[in-house]
């Protein structure tokens, strides 16, 4: 089942990744589980960008689901550009999307993905509603 990102979605974060020799598999491409690596990556990346770490005696973001699309082969060697779009905030949930693409092919989607994200107090183990300031951020 291939999952279409939405079109109403807010780029809030890009980087650039080098696709590694060993991220590769026996049949010579990208191996399907170095790009959940990929997504990833840039979440933990954005999050803390925006100071939405884990506080393990507090509170922070957790991934309640994840997908991705591959709708093109990755091969070594090849930089890569991804970005993350942000979308549907609800009390305690928002979306992230993400896009991969080849830094010599700028605009060719290679695989696209996305995840739920929750907002969770860790000490009482439930959800609560997004901070204000992450709100402010995802919408």
């Amino acid at each position: 089942m291939k999952i279409s990102l939405p079109e109403h979605k807010k780029l809030v974060h890009q980087m650039h990744l080098d696709v590694r020799w060993g991220d590769m598999d026996a049949m010579g491409h990208v191996n399907n589980a170095m790009y959940f690596r990929y997504l990833e990556s840039i979440r933990i990346d954005w999050m803390t960008a925006v100071g939405a770490n884990p506080q393990p005696q507090g509170q922070g973001p957790v991934i309640v689901n994840a997908f991705c699309s591959f709708l093109r082969q990755i091969e070594y060697p090849a930089r890569l550009l991804l970005k993350l779009y942000v979308s549907d905030p609800a009390r305690t949930t928002f979306e992230t999307w993400i896009t991969i693409e080849r830094e010599d092919q700028p605009g060719v989607i290679y695989a696209e993905g996305g995840a739920t994200t929750i907002w969770v107090d860790f000490p009482q183990q439930k959800a609560v509603a997004l901070p204000d300031w992450m709100r402010a951020i995802v919408s």
